[in-house]
């Protein structure tokens, strides 16, 4: 039949439920509606947590003065006020991947764009936390399943998840399946299983990739007040963005943008400010410290970010067993 003569309401009709069948099975490349959100507890209706737990919230593309300051981020800015920020944090450089692949492999391994057919064969973060039997997933937005490895599904990209980057993460069932969709928090928060160390990229959109900045601070609106209740006598939660938009950096070879890096946790003094230049490794060497693990590649040539601790906090002292 030619084209001209099917009525206009069929195509219509064939159009929408193709592109309906796109997002489901997250085959399109777009950003999903920034309005849906996983719907968590109330931090009041969850469990007291009596072990110490590390959460990572990594957000994109936004220089610090972007964020810090910015009327269209007021839950971010009243976070800062009661927590400690890094105020002279860079990343190493653009684009994205290589500053995640820094962040959890201790090296940009000469990767220097995002792309998704690459791999490594090299120790991670998740090789010592299971050197040292300590529990870990990724919670990631718009993933489809567990041990996903395709580059896009919705609003999830691949590039924001440097553990599927790892060939002894890709290639284990057991490891990959702790690679999960971000609607398993919910139930790890309520039930009380949120594993020692925790992961969480956001969508395209919630992580102010593709979006606004005021979009990205109505998701941590709804993030952050769960996490930081089950984060234990000792935890800290780690937000930060993966980059800015400029070329500043320091530390020898940190130039991926001044960025903006807050900590808040039971051992993070109330507002307080680190001004030492630091970068994406000092990061690292951070949430090692924070673990009881020793720091992993170039974070070894790097101090913690301790100017934002408690002098007496467990996180100074790296010797200290690891908080379970």
């Amino acid at each position: 039949m030619p084209l001209r003569s099917i009525p206009t309401w069929v195509i219509a009709l064939v159009a929408a439920v193709a592109a309906a069948a796109a997002v489901i099975f997250g085959l399109a490349g777009g950003t999903p509606d920034p309005g849906r959100r996983l719907a968590l507890p109330a931090p009041s209706a969850l469990p007291v947590a009596r072990t110490s737990h590390v959460v990572v919230v990594m957000m994109e593309n936004k220089e610090f003065t972007d964020v810090v300051g910015n009327g269209e981020t007021p839950f971010l800015n009243a976070l800062i006020r009661r927590s400690g920020l890094a105020t002279s944090m860079y990343a190493i450089r653009h684009p994205s991947l290589p500053n995640y692949l820094a962040l959890t492999g201790g090296s940009t391994f000469g990767i220097d764009s995002d792309c998704t057919e690459c791999h490594i064969a090299a120790p991670n973060l998740v090789d010592q936390l299971e050197d040292a039997h300590l529990s870990w997933a990724a919670y990631l937005e718009d993933q489809p399943r567990p041990c996903f490895s395709g580059a896009h599904a919705g609003g999830y990209a691949k590039k924001h998840n440097p553990f599927i980057y790892f060939d002894d993460i890709a290639n284990d069932p057991a490891r990959c399946r702790r690679l999960v969709p971000y609607g398993d928090l919910a139930a790890d928060l309520r039930t009380g299983t949120l594993p020692t160390f925790a992961w969480v990229s956001p969508n395209l959109c919630d992580d102010t990739h593709d979006c606004a900045p005021r979009v990205g601070d109505d998701f941590l609106a709804h993030l952050v007040p769960a996490l930081t209740r089950e984060l234990g006598p000792h935890g800290l939660l780690v937000l930060t963005w993966d980059e800015g938009t400029s070329d500043a950096g320091c530390c020898a070879g940190a130039a991926g943008g001044h960025i903006a890096t807050v900590l808040t946790g039971p051992d993070v003094r109330p507002g307080s400010r680190d001004d030492r230049p630091a970068d994406t490794y000092s990061l690292l060497r951070t949430i090692d410290a924070a673990l009881g693990l020793p720091p992993l590649g170039r974070a070894q040539a790097r101090r913690p970010l301790d100017g934002l601790l408690r002098p007496t906090s467990p996180i100074l002292r790296p010797t200290d067993k690891p908080h379970a």
